[in-house]
């Protein structure tokens, strides 16, 4: 089950993609997809739906993140041996974790507007995943139980503020726009093996990104597993989970993005996104 969020900002309504990609509007089942609708139980119930008997929702409109009322984003670090060697940083003997602030939040589609001050704005397509039961101590083999489902993130990073501020990465992680999730949350039963997926990304047209979860140092459901006991996740907490090579910041000489760049990304039975770079203007 694919769902998602759609309609203007800061008013989305919730709705599901049918078999024939077509959207199904959710609003007289659910008042949002939030952490409340993750449980397993409530997943089922709507798995359960005839998607032809659902309201079809005409045209294209926009999406917003598909997930709403996101307590926390947790992100991991070099956790792709390539991307590790290309930044120039050794392999973490342990998954590398910082936040994202939830005000990063965006639609899949909607433009990415580079902070005040930024020189080196990057991409790195992700795949994120959602909790959908609280997971506290959990351990490896039952981390995936605490898992809704999974959705492509582009961990879009202000590398001058990441590595040359001080202090921790989440200043250059956190600029309003630079966690564009979506387009739609994928049910876990609908993705077999989370480290069998491709991911790619291009920009401008130009593929930079290709890579395979299968390539991770940490798997999804260690990464899970380990978060857990440092902190309790919540449903509809949002980790995501590092990103392969081909990041702007690993060029020689680098290459950053600017103002009219378009990004295009995606991940393996996850659905695409699509993002305009844009000048931040007061």
């Amino acid at each position: 089950m694919k769902l998602l969020r759609y309609g203007p900002k800061g008013a989305e309504k919730p709705g599901l993609l049918d078999n024939d990609g077509r959207i199904r509007d959710l609003s007289n089942q659910v008042t949002d997809i939030d952490g409340s609708v993750l449980a397993p139980e409530r997943l089922a119930a709507l798995g359960k739906l005839d998607a032809k008997t659902l309201p079809l929702v005409e045209g294209s409109p926009r999406l917003g993140a598909p997930v709403a009322g996101i307590g926390k984003i947790i992100a991991i670090g070099l956790n792709y041996s390539d991307h590790a060697k290309e930044s120039g940083m050794e392999l973490p003997k342990e998954p590398v974790m910082f936040t994202k602030a939830v005000t990063a939040i965006n639609g899949p589609n909607d433009p990415v507007i580079m902070p005040k001050g930024a020189t080196k704005t990057d991409w790195e397509v992700e795949l994120a995943l959602v909790i959908g039961r609280k997971a506290q101590y959990v351990e490896e083999d039952h981390a995936l139980d605490c898992v809704a489902g999974y959705a492509v993130m582009n961990d879009v990073s202000e590398r001058a503020f990441q590595l040359e501020r001080g202090g921790q990465w989440v200043k250059g992680k956190s600029f309003d726009t630079s966690a564009p999730l979506g387009p739609w949350l994928v049910t876990k039963d609908e993705i077999g093996n989370p480290q069998k997926l491709n991911l790619w990304l291009e920009v401008n047209g130009v593929r930079r990104q290709s890579g395979n979860t299968g390539t991770m140092i940490f798997g999804v459901a260690h990464i899970v597993s380990y978060v857990s006991h440092f902190m309790t996740l919540l449903p509809g907490d949002v980790i995501t989970t590092g990103t392969p090579p081909g990041v702007g910041l690993g060029f020689k000489p680098p290459v950053f993005l600017a103002a009219g760049d378009v990004m295009r990304l995606g991940v393996e039975g996850l659905g695409e996104q699509r993002q305009e770079v844009k000048a931040w203007k007061a």
